[in-house]
């Protein structure tokens, strides 16, 4: 009974905070979870419906013959690099508005997003560019192979069309997220999703009229769904009865009041994506040169861990989110408290998936391939995808609520031990002198994850983070 008890406090108001760090009177345990599942259901489903529609998008491009997927999979990493700076832009873009939120700012919430915007369209404009032109050296240096490099550079050059409708999307998502209304951004992108699947099934392969265009149709359908979610974002902003407008009599003036704040957090978050994409990067030019068949498994892989990942990135926007908020109204225990129920929610839904990873191991990696080999590597895998679930979502939303507290240093800090030193370093020593092959590197992204969980979890319980000004 003792036990029951116990286990039960663990998912109550009351047992989330000690007693002494309690500032004022606190929600029953019901509307805080109610709270933290409004914002966070819309940005979990628009998560899943991003993962899934980029695996049916993996399995399309499938159909097409071996080393297809390699070719579009090899284009990920450099394309987050680019978007390096977007994300950066946009991690203090949500911090900011969600204490402009929290102080009943609406003027400097709609100065933060119209700056954010003039940033994001120059920054992309210029990535966009240079991705361009120099598609054969970045693709060659990820480690594409000879075989597909031609497929990988069509699809890679059409992408960087579209690099400035999703960094403009992108930042105005961002915004309306830091204000909790995380519905548009999900609606956004299910009508992106739908536009992209629409166009890769017309135009992958070929249906009626449409020219079959394999690779290069891909590439076509995720640029039309990048254009479409721009408009429907941008749409969003030209009613004037709503928190974040264009209506709003806000100024569009870049100056040293707005970019001071942004700038605070953003620039941390940069170093953060810098070591990140560093580590991502290396980590796969690691992968790649264990062949296509273990490449193309990986991607397979890849595309499976996301299911767990959509949930923790549902739940980490609204820890951000609600965690920026309550700082803006000083209230640092609330802040706390909606941090830990995203903690408790996300454990909930990580049992449900480790189950789900490894009874459904086989069929899973199925959907994707009928390659043998394949499959059955990837099934291996999948056992410790499941026994990664738990450690990925738990530091997922811990680092959202450190990022929506303004902790970015600390969250740099700990991306550039864990994923720029530690994962590549320790994924080449398992594949190549150890012989591990795949099982390796993703027993690295294991360690990886559970080392990130670790120290997330101790900078979350010390409480420095709720003391940070914006």
């Amino acid at each position: 009974m003792k036990l029951i008890h116990q286990a039960v406090t663990f998912f109550t108001v009351k047992g989330m905070i000690k007693p002494q760090l309690v500032i004022g009177d606190l929600p029953p345990s019901k509307i805080v979870y109610k709270n933290f599942f409004n914002v966070a259901w819309p940005s979990a489903i628009e998560s899943l419906l991003v993962g899934l529609i980029g695996s049916v998008d993996t399995m399309m491009v499938g159909t097409l013959g071996k080393g297809s997927i390699a070719a579009v999979g090899i284009t990920n990493q450099p394309k987050f690099i680019l978007l390096a700076v977007i994300f950066s832009l946009n991690v203090g873009i949500t911090a900011i508005v969600a204490r402009r939120k929290g102080q009943q700012d609406r003027e400097g919430a709609n100065h933060t997003l119209r700056v954010g915007m003039i940033l994001s369209a120059l920054i992309s404009l210029s990535m966009s560019i240079m991705g361009f032109l120099f598609a054969v050296p970045i693709l060659k240096f990820a480690g594409a192979d000879v075989s597909y490099l031609k497929d990988a550079l069509d699809y890679f050059r059409i992408l960087m069309v579209s690099l400035f409708f999703t960094a403009l999307n992108l930042t105005i998502n961002a915004a309306q997220r830091g204000s909790g209304n995380t519905k548009i951004s999900m609606r956004t992108n299910i009508v992106a999703n739908i536009v992209n699947i629409t166009f890769d099934y017309l135009l992958i392969n070929g249906i009626g009229f449409f020219p079959a265009l394999g690779v290069k149709g891909a590439a076509i359908a995720t640029c039309l769904g990048a254009i479409a979610s721009c408009i429907i974002s941008f749409a969003t902003l030209l009613k004037k009865d709503v928190f974040l407008s264009l209506y709003c009599k806000a100024s569009w003036r870049i100056n040293h009041h707005i970019l001071e704040p942004i700038t605070k957090v953003s620039g941390s978050a940069f170093v953060e994506q810098v070591f990140m994409r560093i580590g991502f990067f290396a980590y796969v030019i690691i992968i790649a040169k264990l062949g296509t068949t273990s490449y193309e498994t990986h991607l397979i892989c890849m595309n499976i861990l996301n299911l767990s990942f959509c949930f923790g990135d549902g739940f980490s926007v609204a820890a951000s989110s609600l965690v920026g908020q309550s700082l803006g109204a000083k209230r640092p225990d609330m802040a706390i408290i909606y941090g830990k129920a995203g903690q408790r929610l996300a454990f909930l839904v990580s049992s449900i998936l480790f189950i789900f990873f490894i009874t459904g191991r086989e069929f899973l990696v199925s959907l994707f391939t009928n390659d043998p080999a394949i499959i059955a590597l990837g099934a291996g895998i999948m056992l410790i995808i499941a026994f990664t679930t738990h450690a990925q979502t738990s530091q997922v939303i811990i680092s959202g609520c450190l990022r929506g507290a303004g902790d970015t240093v600390f969250v740099a800090i700990t991306s550039m031990i864990s994923v720029a030193l530690i994962r590549p370093a320790l994924t080449w020593l398992l594949c190549f002198p150890l012989s591990f092959g795949l099982y390796g590197a993703w027993i690295a992204l294991c360690g990886d994850q559970f080392l990130r969980f670790a120290l997330n979890f101790i900078r979350f319980s010390n409480g420095k983070w709720t003391k940070i000004k914006l």
